[in-house]
Formats: structure tokens, C-alpha cells, sequence
């Protein structure tokens, strides 16, 4: 078993102020592979004081030194990309292929992005050539960064990464459920040579150590990406200090399958709801189909569901993990009980274990036809490999019946009509409308509506959430 149990502050690998351990369990077989700590009060002082310290020569480095620092550390992320890749599918049930395909080159793409939007960042702005007054970009100072399991790596790069570009120090706490790649992260900072100080990492749960970060005084801001419930809890508790707050919350995307979408749209969409095993925020899990196609897209979903296969997360080939932990199973189960109980037609999956495994939080990719928006299973986030197919007849019903949700976070649409497709985005309530199956380029902004937060990372938008705005008269 490996014996995480220290954090990193002030520069070292230190013991806990208390014993408080944690196992780490391998959701593909329920058995612990690493031992950590959760955090105390005074452990959370002790990185907020380191962080509090360097910030006051870190702030003064040069756009060129932190380019260089962030450089070095790419080049140590891409030599150790297996290592992660192996870390992430024990902890979170990632399969290796997709481990490697997807969650580790996503932590690669966003230092790449965030070392290119660094090279031409321009912190001082010359307001207006009549004027005599200047305007600068002035890192935010100490940051509290809280990060969720289910994208490991791709959100702590969204938040480290920025905060290391601006100027800003930083205390990290992932989530304890999945947090060992947090700290192989840490050691690639460690070597890449950051000054003592600038990055802190703390292990802990929301009600310990994440509590003790959104409620410090000496901390600036905080970072959070994780579930609605947490996220204003958080807000809340930040109150006091009227620090900063950036939250990436939960979601209930709509799909909108129009009669004139391109031939494998819902194929498609059944794909990209399964894959991590449904747990993405912006997954499309309610799949709105035009009442004229209704019928066959049934059939293409639920047959693509059924040809999808569950596995063991280390073992290669193409297939979906476990979702993350006894917790997470128990809830999503529930849910599609409630599925049943609603009325709501089971067509593909359901409670039962996969036929081939019997242990490990494994849940078959399960289909709800016949599903109305009123629905829990439509409403409520499950955070599972869980679709609800919902049909509607117009254009302005699917529109209603997508944005019929407290969330904002991503909507997709299918359509061959390039102009309905740009009217429809229009009017969808969300901070991200995916059209046929593109995906984001980098460097462009995501983050949500309404219950899906607010803020944005990635790209200038990432930058300028850790950056305040100085205004300075009588400059020239």
C-alpha cells in the first residue's frame, strides 16, 4: 500500500500536525492501495502562512521566469505521463486507455495553452493614448484551490497552472477520494524547482481543511469545482472575508436531436454520456429527440448502450470503469430505482451488476425512455452512466425544455442546418452549447449559468479569474 500520509508545505514533504488517516480505495476492486492523512486547522495555517510568505517575492518574478518554471515543469509532466495515467485509473476507475488518452493529455494541454496565453499576456495596458492613466494586471495573492475527483489532473492544471502564470501562491486541496494524482503532481512541481512557499498541498475533507480554505482570512481567493450543494456552502463561508470566488458546479446538459441531425447523432451522444462512466459535469444526460425520429433513435440508443462493455479499470481495450466510490454507486443506484418507480421506461441497463463482475462499483450504461422533465432522473444530477430520452416536436419546445433546469453548465445540439444550429445556441441557457459533436479547442473559457457557477477557466478568461485590476492616474 503506499503511504501518502505527508503534505507538501513551505517547499518539503511534512508529517500532519495530527494522525488522521484515510484509505484510498481502488474502485475496481473495493480494496485500499494508498494511505493519506486529513488535514487539521493548524495544517491549513501553516501553508497559508508559507503561501502568504512567498507571495511577496513570487508576485515580483518576471513574465520570462515563470514561462521558464512552467516550461521545466511540462517537460517533467511528459516524462512522468504514465505514472499519472497508472495513478488515476486506481483512484477514480478512469480505464488506462482513457486514463492516457484523456485525463493525462488534458493536464499536458492545459500547461501547454496556459504557457502560450502567458507568452502573450500583457499585465500593463495603456489605457487610452489622450489619457494620462495606465492600467496593470496585478496577481490576486494567496489562492485556496479545491479540486474533484472525477477529473483529477485536468482540474487542478485548470487552477494551478494560472495561479502559477499570475503571480499568485496557492494551497491545493483534491479531493480525498481521488488525491494521489494531486500529489504526483506535486512532486513534478517540486523538481521543476518553484520557490518554497508558491505551492502548498494539504489533504482533507470539504467539512475539514476545505471549510478551513474558503473561510481564512489570509486567503484571497478560492477556486472550487465540484457539486452545487459544496459550492454554496462555500460561497457562503467566504462571505465574511469577501474574498474572491470561483465556482464550477454541477450539471444537467440537454442533447437536442433534431429529424435533420447527421446519421450517428445518437450514437454519438449515448458514447459521450458513458464515457468516464457518466461522471462529467457537462455530460449530456437528458437526450431531447424530435418526436418525428423518436421511435428509431430509441432503438440506435438503447443498441449502443447495450454494445458497450464494463471493466476493471487497468485492464486495456475499449470500455467503462467503475464510478468512484460506494457513495457514488449507492446514489446513482437509488436514482434509477426512482427511474422506475416515476414511470419512466427502462430500456437499457438498470440496478443489477454487469454479468461479468461481481465486485467494484460497476453500473451497467442504463437507458430511461419515455422520460418527462418533472422527473427526479431528469432534474436531479446523477453523476452516472445514466441517459433520460425526451421527446418534443418544435424547435422553441426542445429550447424550453433544455434550459427547464437549475443548471448551466454545457448543452449539446444535432442538426445539419448551420443556421438553426446558430439560433438555437443562441437561446440556450449555458455557459458552453457543443454543436454536432465538436469539441472545445483550448484556451477557450469554460464554466456556467445560473447553479452552475460562475467564473471561467481556461485560456485569457483562466488567467484574468486570479488577476485584480489596478488603475493608476498621472502615469505619464
Amino acid at each position: 500500500m503506499l503511504d501518502k500520509r505527508n503534505f507538501y508545505i513551505d517547499g518539503k514533504w511534512i508529517t500532519p500536525s495530527k494522525q488522521n488517516d484515510l484509505k484510498v480505495i481502488n474502485p475496481s476492486n473495493e480494496e485500499a492501495f494508498a494511505v493519506i492523512s486529513l488535514g487539521s486547522k493548524e495544517d491549513t495555517d501553516s501553508a497559508v502562512k508559507a503561501a502568504k510568505k512567498a507571495f511577496i517575492k513570487w508576485k515580483e518574478t518576471s513574465k520570462e521566469e515563470r514561462i521558464d518554471l512552467l516550461e521545466k515543469l511540462l517537460t517533467i509532466y511528459k516524462k512522468r505521463s504514465n505514472e499519472m495515467s497508472k495513478v488515476i485509473s486506481m483512484e477514480m476507475g478512469s480505464p488506462i486507455d482513457y486514463s492516457s488518452s484523456t485525463h493525462t493529455t488534458s493536464g499536458q494541454s492545459h500547461l501547454e495553452d496556459f504557457i502560450l496565453r502567458l507568452k502573450k499576456f500583457n499585465f500593463e495596458v495603456h489605457f487610452d493614448s489622450k489619457s494620462n492613466n495606465h492600467v496593470r494586471y496585478e496577481p490576486i495573492g494567496v489562492c485556496g484551490l479545491i479540486t474533484p475527483w472525477n477529473w483529477p489532473i485536468n482540474q487542478i492544471a485548470l487552477k494551478v497552472i494560472p495561479a502559477f502564470a499570475t503571480g499568485c501562491t496557492m494551497i491545493l486541496k483534491p479531493s480525498e477520494v481521488a488525491p494521489i494524482s494531486a500529489m504526483l503532481f506535486a512532486e513534478m512541481i517540486d523538481e521543476a524547482g518553484f520557490p518554497a512557499g508558491v505551492f502548498n498541498l494539504i489533504n482533507g475533507d470539504g467539512d475539514g481543511v476545505g471549510t478551513d480554505i474558503s473561510g481564512h482570512p489570509d486567503i484571497d481567493m478560492v477556486s472550487f469545482t465540484g457539486s452545487t450543494r459544496a459550492g454554496k456552502l462555500i460561497s457562503k463561508n467566504a462571505a465574511n472575508t469577501i474574498k474572491r470566488v470561483c465556482l464550477e458546479l454541477g450539471g444537467k446538459g440537454g442533447n437536442i436531436v433534431f429529424d435533420d441531425s447527421y446519421p450517428n447523432a445518437v450514437r454519438d451522444g449515448i458514447k459521450n454520456v458513458m464515457s468516464n462512466s457518466g461522471q462529467s459535469c457537462d455530460a449530456p444526460t437528458r437526450m431531447l429527440v424530435q418526436k418525428s425520429i423518436y421511435e428509431r433513435a430509441i432503438k440506435e440508443a438503447v443498441d449502443e448502450a447495450n454494445k458497450i462493455k464494463v471493466d476493471i479499470a487497468l485492464k486495456k481495450g475499449d470500455h467503462i470503469g467503475p464510478v468512484v466510490s460506494k457513495v457514488q454507486y449507492d446514489k446513482i443506484i437509488n436514482l434509477i430505482k426512482s427511474g422506475i418507480n416515476e414511470g419512466a421506461t427502462l430500456s437499457a441497463g438498470g440496478p443489477e451488476l454487469p454479468d461479468n463482475l461481481n465486485k467494484g462499483y460497476f453500473i451497467k450504461p442504463t437507458i430511461f425512455t419515455n422520460v418527462t422533465n418533472d422527473m427526479k432522473i431528469a432534474k436531479k444530477e446523477i453523476f452516472g452512466p445514466v441517459l433520460s430520452i425526451i421527446s418534443f416536436e418544435t424547435e422553441e419546445q426542445a429550447i424550453k425544455i433544455t434550459n427547464d433546469t437549475e443548471y448551466g453548465l454545457g448543452n449539446y445540439l444535432q442538426t445539419e442546418d448551420k443556421e438553426k444550429a446558430k439560433r438555437v445556441a443562441k437561446k440556450l441557457r449555458s455557459g458552453v452549447v457543443y454543436i454536432n459533436g465538436q469539441g472545445m479547442d483550448p484556451g477557450t473559457p469554460f464554466g456556467g449559468y445560473r447553479q452552475s457557477g460562475n467564473g471561467r477557466e481556461g485560456g485569457i478568461w483562466g488567467l484574468e479569474e486570479y488577476l485584480e485590476v489596478k488603475t493608476i492616474t498621472g502615469w505619464k
